[in-house]
């Protein structure tokens, strides 16, 4: 592997079914450049349009996650209200379209600040080591969160636990943050990437179209609310249940073995 350059890089490696996106500038903590915003964003992009890729992997270099964005380069965006890569790359905070429409793990150490909790909560499943330090403490900075923490950690924690942290930038560990919903699963510092690599190949042995129609219905009911959700059942399960996949489904339930999808 290349020495990582100074402003860090994102590396992507696509190992089976599964699409590994990783922070790499450990020296400064995986702390945030700009060339690492708009590398993330094309590695989201690239993830997206793999169409052999079923499942993401976000995890990064080092004995940290991430200590947050490098204000000094990214500041001046912020200050003239610019986006921080181009129209059209998916959206790594999923907020605004397009949005990532495959399932994505992350596995998250050490110091994990700002951006590292708005790009996990982003995801769909969080694994966590035991040391994580986590910290929403752009109320320190004379800025807000604008990745997604104001939405996600009240719509998780409920308002009083969100507000505890967004108001004050304090500290929490990675107990706290399973009890408020942030992370699924706590395991021995060491172990979260291969725990999250198991997830992520568990996801990718499922059917793909039924997982992304899962993850579209659930993200219908967060953002349109239940009648929304509801009214759009009958159709896409029509078009899941006419699909190879389904047919495959029924055919390894009949002779009692692993299906084996081909996401048609």
């Amino acid at each position: 592997m290349s020495e990582t350059p100074a402003d860090g890089r994102i590396l992507t490696e696509k190992c089976g079914r599964v699409f590994i996106i990783k922070l790499d500038r450990p020296k400064k903590l995986n702390g945030f450049s700009i060339k690492m915003i708009k590398e993330l964003a094309a590695a989201y992009t690239a993830f997206e349009q793999d169409d052999d890729a079923w499942v993401g992997l976000l995890c990064a270099e080092g004995p940290h996650f991430t200590a947050g964005l490098q204000l000094d380069q990214i500041g001046p965006y912020m200050a003239r209200g610019e986006s921080l890569w181009p129209d059209g790359a998916i959206d790594p905070f999923g907020l605004r379209d397009p949005k990532r429409s495959k399932p994505m793990v992350t596995a998250v150490q050490g110091i994990t600040y700002t951006i590292g909790i708005e790009l996990m909560l982003a995801t769909d499943i969080v694994v966590a080591a035991h040391d994580c330090r986590f910290s929403q403490l752009e109320v320190k900075r004379g800025i807000m969160a604008t990745g997604g923490a104001t939405i996600r950690m009240a719509e998780r924690a409920g308002w009083g636990n969100a507000m505890r942290y967004l108001l004050t930038g304090d500290e929490f560990d990675a107990d706290t943050a399973l009890r408020l919903g942030f992370v699924q699963e706590v395991v021995t510092t060491g172990q979260q990437f291969e725990r999250a690599w198991a997830l992520a190949e568990r996801i990718a042995a499922q059917a793909p179209l039924a997982v992304r129609a899962t993850i579209a219905s659930t993200r219908n009911f967060a953002e349109q609310g239940q009648d929304a959700a509801v009214a759009e059942f009958r159709s896409v399960q029509a078009g899941l249940a006419n699909s190879a996949d389904a047919k495959e489904g029924v055919a390894s339930f009949v002779d009692k073995r692993d299906a084996r999808f081909t996401g048609r």
